[in-house]
């Protein structure tokens, strides 16, 4: 087989992992060493909706001996197989950076032998081109499941960030689709990599453990819990794992199983989802306010207009007075935005005009805040409604652009809402 099948085969396996991230790190390089993993040394590339593609993204092996019912690569899939050594990737990734094609690695496997061989060629990888190629960028490693806990300790030593990835949002949807994983071989690992970080910290170490920290990975749709169960969980996550990102991968049906549902979970949803979560982690919410346990997000509005919708006896606010904790549930204000007015308000009273020259998303906004006492938007909430749908259904079916003067484009892209 050519290597550039190789390539190709172990690319495309990869590409259906996305918590692959490549922000957060401070390792910085060393004389004599080749790359940079700081936030400043990380140079992304982004696709039209905002995914960063600077890191090489490929597989060890797709050859894999688990089954999971979900996975294109699972054991009983009719596939093109292949697998590359740790001293080819190294190479490859030295070569690739060498010409500017990426800014770091995110590396995972199929468990192409045992769970342990498959963690110990991983490590043979990161650690040879740590200590031989002396390369100092940027190094995401998927963790696999079962793998002996000292294996994992060293590689976390030794790369960015690793992923423990969920995909599925409950045990029993696990045990039926991915049975030869559990619950505690992903959730584990997890802990024990937290309470290495949790140490350093404590000591006032110098951060060795995952300075880019953790994330993980889970799939929508494949499975019937609903998004009030997932973002449950999510938060759960945040909270009890200090993880870095939860990332949303919205199900596609690429193979053929009597358990998995004949049509996809669409983007929307997956796009809900990221939008919920940025209120849990940047605006005080709670999951609860956000999303019953056995509902799903709704597909008209975004998860902080249907908020401040069914509560209304809340608003209008009054933009000069009211606490940051409130400005942030506003719809159309941004975190960044918050603050912005928290602090711009403390030399001057400000009016509609300054709040447009900030940049607030005011055609939202204006249905939420009073101005000096002055209210801008809409007299009844049916109006009020109407608005904000058609605002919502302009965002989601717009190609949002990096270039955009739209600020509907901006806040999508800045997780703003």
């Amino acid at each position: 087989m050519l290597e550039i099948e190789k390539l190709e085969i172990l690319t495309e396996s990869a590409k259906y992992d996305v918590s692959c991230s490549s922000s957060g790190s401070s390792r910085k390089n060393r004389a004599g060493g080749l790359g940079n993993g700081s936030i400043g040394g990380i140079c992304h590339s982004f696709t039209p909706d905002g995914r960063c593609v600077s890191l090489l993204k490929i597989l060890m092996s797709n050859e894999c001996q688990y089954d999971c019912e979900y996975c294109p690569n699972r054991k009983s899939a009719d596939v093109r197989r292949a697998s590359i050594t740790p001293d080819e990737i190294c190479e490859l990734t030295i070569n690739f950076y060498k010409r500017n094609y990426i800014e770091g690695l995110f590396l995972s496997s199929a468990v192409f032998d045992t769970p342990n061989r498959t963690m110990e060629l991983l490590l043979e990888t990161v650690t040879k081109l740590r200590k031989v190629y002396n390369f100092n960028g940027y190094i995401h490693l998927k963790g696999i499941p079962h793998a002996d806990e000292t294996l994992i300790m060293k590689a976390a030593k030794t790369v960015d960030r690793m992923s423990y990835n969920i995909e599925l949002p409950s045990e029993k949807s696990l045990k039926l689709l991915a049975p030869q994983k559990t619950k505690n071989s992903l959730i584990l690992p997890m802990k024990n990599l937290k309470t290495a970080i949790d140490y350093e910290k404590q000591n006032k170490m110098r951060r060795r453990v995952l300075p880019a920290g953790q994330t993980t990975q889970m799939i929508i749709g494949a499975s019937p819990e609903s998004d009030g169960q997932i973002l449950k969980l999510t938060e759960a996550l945040y909270r009890n794992m200090n993880l870095r990102r939860v990332y949303y991968s919205s199900y596609i049906p690429v193979v053929k199983s009597e358990k998995l549902p004949t049509v996809g979970a669409g983007l929307l949803r997956e796009h809900r989802l990221y939008q919920a979560d940025w209120l849990i982690r940047y605006y005080g919410f709670d999951v609860d306010e956000i999303c019953a346990e056995d509902e799903n997000l709704s597909s008209e509005y975004d998860p902080k207009c249907a908020w401040a919708l069914k509560n209304m006896q809340l608003f209008p606010v009054e933009i000069n007075s009211a606490p940051l904790e409130m400005l942030l549930r506003v719809p159309g204000i941004g975190a960044k935005s918050a603050y912005k007015i928290t602090e711009a308000r403390k030399f001057a009273a400000l009016d509609y005009d300054n709040l447009a020259k900030m940049r607030i998303v005011l055609k939202r906004a204006k249905h939420f805040i009073t101005c000096k006492g002055k209210f801008y938007g809409a007299d009844a909430f049916a109006k009020v409604q109407t608005a904000l749908l058609l605002d919502g259904c302009r965002e989601v079916s717009e190609q949002i652009s990096m270039f955009s003067e739209s600020s509907t484009a901006l806040s999508a892209l800045t997780g703003e809402i």
